[in-house]
């Protein structure tokens, strides 16, 4: 019997993209930021959810993309990690889908760059292909990061 598994999926520019539905604690609209003072630019800032302090990473960034248009909001899939909530920001919010595990291959040989370093491999769907993004890597900041978020954290 194949296993059938579920994934949150998403848009970050061109890519479709998915995470597994138990890695996601929520999902949710444009949330205002708090910037990060001397953090990469792969991290936007922080928001405050609900009194949690939450890391806001910006995967056109992380996976070497173009910036987002000014005026286009992104979007927050927060998941959880190891260490605590991060919000990965995305252009538009996809469905839960359901896939077979005999539909997914190894990270193809034309990915390139920062997106083949981030994503685990493929599902063939009948309408393109679905990305899967290793969200543990997709959230991992640097220490100096780390240390610089401290800082902020301690002020709000």
């Amino acid at each position: 019997m194949l296993e059938e598994r579920q994934f949150c999926t998403f848009l970050v520019a061109d890519l479709f993209l998915g995470i597994p539905v138990s890695a996601v604690q929520e999902v949710i609209r444009y949330h205002e930021m708090t910037r990060v003072p001397l953090a990469d630019r792969t991290i936007t800032g922080l928001i405050n959810l609900r009194g949690q302090i939450v890391t806001a990473v910006d995967l056109r960034q992380r996976l070497g993309l173009e910036d987002r248009a000014p005026e286009s909001l992104p979007m927050n899939v927060v998941i959880r990690t190891d260490d605590g909530a991060v919000s990965l920001l995305v252009d538009e919010i996809g469905d839960v889908l359901e896939v077979e595990e005999r539909d997914f291959e190894p990270p193809l040989e034309t990915l390139g760059g920062k997106v083949r370093e981030l994503v685990r491999g493929v599902f063939k769907l009948e309408t393109g292909l679905l990305l899967i993004l290793d969200e543990e890597k997709a959230a991992n900041v640097s220490s100096t990061q780390s240390e610089a978020m401290e800082l902020v954290r301690e002020t709000i």
